[in-house]
């Protein structure tokens, strides 16, 4: 059977992983498909400094992305730039001359990802996306095909492996988050601007992707509460580790009886629970489902190779569906339609909460902390300080009861008023995750 061919526009960590790939399993590839999966072109605005690995054979090399976009001989255009501005002309391009598209793009796909597959639809081509969200897991396939079957409730996930290699670096070393980002910058874990990564950003837009598979609603990011870690301390996994907790930057997606509620933020997690024990640059993904129960998806969540192997196992799905034909193919959305979300806000969850304060000491300080909370009808459940030498910068703890973050976020707002207090309260809550 005649060989697919393909386009690659982008060769930086991912593209050259996935050229990598597409060379060195050239054979077993062939053997899945029955027939070979070819790379004719790739792209890159420096593409005179770039290596092609021999094992392609001859390839077009170039510059100019609208010169693979328009190739009569590419039959899937992978884009790789990332972005939402030219990757985004990109895709058009290539659908528009009726070419399959395969991004690994989470920004754009979270962005438009629903208006991009209408228009695939109408041009009867395909678009593949299973790199856009934790690259060494293939949660799409699991959401859209999987189980599929299944009623979900909840999705819990850790999504984000450069700020889960800080936390956890912070946690077993005891060291700043500065100087661990610092570190992390160095290494490439981290970019020269971490904004999108410690600020919740990346993380958010893989949560609008995997909400849409999960739950069938078109999610705006912005509508999603975010938060970042930039304000966690080693002090914050001591006190979280005397409740028997740790903290992980947590992507949630519930379905509750007032609807949908999303968010991206660092929350204190059982330290007994399977998320807790995540680790480094890795992401897992927790499903909860009404039939199902518990399933959990675990593995790197970028890296060159990883993320490689899931924009080529894309590639060979839409390499089957051109070679074979598939009339009725799956959204890469998991629904047919994704129905309109109307938000509903993160303040009418109730929750424990960790509240830890940093104060210049003085009598009365916990009297009138606890007079704030119980105006607010917030129950006190503990409070933790350990033996501190700056009595001037005192670090202590307050964990209330099950509340509203309406009511939290009202008593840290008084609180901050309050001219004992080095700096605001940090609240994080305590997700049960049950």
């Amino acid at each position: 059977m005649r060989q697919v061919n393909v386009g690659i526009v982008g060769l930086g960590n991912i593209g050259t992983g996935t050229m990598t790939i597409l060379a060195e399993n050239a054979d077993q590839i062939a053997l899945k498909l029955g027939f070979p999966l070819k790379v004719t072109a790739v792209c890159d605005l420096l593409i005179d400094s770039k290596k092609i690995p021999e094992a392609l054979g001859p390839v077009v090399r170039t510059a100019n992305w609208r010169e693979v976009t328009s190739d009569p001989n590419v039959d899937i255009v992978v884009e790789l730039v990332g972005g939402t501005t030219v990757a985004s002309e990109i895709i058009h391009a290539a659908i528009d001359n009726g070419k399959s598209v395969v991004t690994a793009n989470k920004e754009l796909m979270a962005a438009c990802g629903p208006e991009i597959w209408d228009r695939a639809i109408n041009a009867g081509v395909n678009v593949a996306m299973e790199a856009s969200v934790c690259g060494g897991i293939p949660i799409h396939a699991v959401l859209r095909e999987g189980i599929s079957g299944d009623r979900i409730e909840a999705v819990y996930g850790i999504l984000n492996g450069t700020s889960n290699f800080i936390l956890t670096e912070v946690e077993k070393h005891g060291t700043a988050l500065e100087t661990v980002l610092a570190e992390a910058q160095r290494l490439g874990y981290a970019e020269a601007d971490p904004s999108a990564d410690v600020d919740g950003l990346d993380a958010r837009s893989k949560l609008a992707i995997l909400s849409a598979l999960a739950f069938g609603a078109k999610i705006t990011p912005s509508d999603i509460y975010v938060e970042g870690i930039r304000r966690i301390t080693p002090t914050d996994f001591d006190y979280a580790r005397q409740l028997g907790h740790t903290i992980r930057l947590l992507c949630a997606a519930r379905q509750t009886p007032e609807g949908l509620i999303l968010s991206v933020r660092p929350a204190l997690i059982p330290l007994k629970t399977i998320l807790a024990g995540v680790r480094g640059s890795y992401n897992a993904v927790w499903v909860k489902g009404h039939y199902g129960e518990d399933t959990f998806y675990y593995g790197r969540g970028a890296g060159p190779r990883p993320t490689g192997v899931a924009v080529v196992s894309d590639l060979m799905r839409v390499a089957r569906e051109i070679r074979n034909g598939s009339p009725q193919r799956v959204s890469p959305f998991a629904h047919a339609r994704l129905n309109e979300y109307k938000p509903v806000p993160v303040t009418i969850q109730r929750r424990a909460y960790y509240l830890r304060f940093r104060v210049k000491d003085r009598p009365g300080i916990l009297a009138t902390l606890a007079g704030i909370l119980a105006q607010k009808k917030i129950s006190l459940e503990a409070v933790l300080q350990q033996p501190y030498d700056d009595k001037s910068d005192l670090p202590f703890v307050i964990t209330v009861e099950p509340t509203s973050e309406q009511a939290i976020r009202e008593a840290v707002e008084e609180m901050s008023k309050l001219d004992f207090l080095t700096q605001a309260p940090l609240a994080l809550p305590m997700e049960p995750l049950l």
